[in-house]
């Protein structure tokens, strides 16, 4: 054990990515059929709703308000997030079609239209010593909007995959993420502070909630027989099209916040929260939006990605932090007094 230990922390392995890889391997083994499947249907819109509760309870409004002023870092992470990621979607769906199966180019597809992440944005931003309060309220706004923006952007440029427009994916969408999250809202007063000190539970509810949604889907594919479809070494050109996919991202939103003269905290903030694609709120969608579909297949492009970004940025965050060392750096950026009023009013959010 000692061996194996040492071997993780020196390969920097996220704990998290093997019990990822263990449910995906249990789901195979025994995944979920019948009454069961009922069963773990449940369980995953509990799970999803008690997320989004508890990050409604965490998040004071006055956060995403004092956001909003830092309008130059903001335009430029949602414009990443919402323009530059569908775009090359676009021109991923026409150079594969034919060459992968129809549910995995969707997915990548599915993929470029997410919200970013919250929880991992302002973490590395936090290790490369960058804005941090920007980058908490500029992925808690995505993730708000996500709720609404990426429906819509899958109706138009997913059609044929997920029906349409539908106000019942909406009306699905809003019951499942958006009302538990105004309930939280509102009983935030009570909770909220409680939730701080107890940070673990938050945390717990965050990971293993996509962990139940990651069985789930994995199991329907199991069950509907989906697997043969994927060799290893297709699985391995997905991994492949993810990093050229952050790559390019990473690259693009770097240049683009040193041509328009940000800061260095600032651009940190900009890489970290522009490049990032939400799994904890992205499977969930999935199978909201994608009824009667290979969801396993679909998102498998999602959970490649998710582990991508984590060990790239975890390592680019690190340079960023190791070329400051010798310059203690303050915060100090475009906006950093709105800024840092978000972070004296906000808490950290949980979704991931």
């Amino acid at each position: 054990m000692a061996i194996l230990d040492a071997l993780r922390s020196r390969l920097r392995i996220d704990p998290y990515l093997l019990l990822l890889i263990g449910t995906v391997g249990f789901a195979a083994l025994l995944p979920a059929r019948g009454a069961a499947a009922g069963m773990v249907g449940v369980a995953v819109n509990l799970a999803v709703a008690l997320l989004f509760l508890l990050y409604g309870a965490r998040l004071k409004p006055e956060a995403i308000v004092s956001g909003l002023s830092h309008w130059r870092l903001q335009s430029l992470i949602f414009a990443s997030t919402y323009i530059l990621f569908p775009a090359i979607g676009v021109g991923l769906s026409l150079l594969l079609r034919g060459h992968l199966p129809k549910d995995v180019v969707t997915g990548l597809m599915f993929l470029c239209l997410l919200p970013s992440t919250v929880q991992s944005s302002i973490a590395f931003t936090s290790i490369a010593r960058g804005n941090v309060p920007g980058a908490l309220c500029s992925a808690s706004l995505s993730n708000m909007l996500g709720v609404i923006l990426t429906p819509i952007l899958v109706s138009q440029l997913l059609p044929a995959a997920s029906g349409g427009f539908s106000l019942k994916a909406l009306e699905d969408i809003a019951l499942q993420i958006l009302l538990p999250f105004i309930v939280g809202q509102a009983v935030r007063p009570w909770l909220g502070e409680w939730l701080l000190r107890h940070s673990l539970l938050t945390s717990v509810v965050d990971r293993g909630s996509v962990l139940v949604v990651v069985y789930a889907a994995f199991s329907a594919g199991m069950v509907a027989g989906i697997w043969h479809q994927l060799s290893p070494a297709s699985i391995a050109v997905i991994l492949l099209i993810d990093l050229v996919v952050l790559a390019i991202v990473i690259c693009s939103t770097t240049w683009v916040s040193r041509a328009l003269a940000f800061s260095k905290e600032d651009e940190i903030a900009i890489v970290f929260c522009g490049s990032k694609k939400s799994m904890a709120g992205g499977i969930p969608m999935a199978t909201i939006l994608f009824p009667g579909h290979a969801i396993g297949l679909i998102v498998l492009p999602l959970m490649l990605f998710h582990q991508a970004q984590l060990f790239v940025c975890a390592t680019l965050a690190r340079r960023y932090a190791d070329r400051g060392r010798d310059t203690a750096r303050a915060p100090a950026t475009v906006g950093s007094n709105d800024a840092r009023r978000c972070q004296s009013q906000s808490s950290a959010p949980i979704v991931s």
